[in-house]
């Protein structure tokens, strides 16, 4: 539990690494998911299409 001390607040390692990704984090996976598969099939038809 985060305690304050001296007017800071003071959390253990644990305590302050504990994090929820939020929306942002979702929309960047995905985006970056969506940019390499349609770079790969991009190289595909260039250099594979027969």
């Amino acid at each position: 539990m985060a305690r304050q001390r001296h007017a800071q607040i003071v959390e253990t390692a644990t305590e302050a690494r504990q994090a929820e990704p939020g929306p942002s984090v979702l929309a960047l996976l995905t985006a970056s998911t969506g940019l390499a598969v349609l770079i790969l099939g991009i190289v595909w038809f260039v250099f594979f299409r027969t």
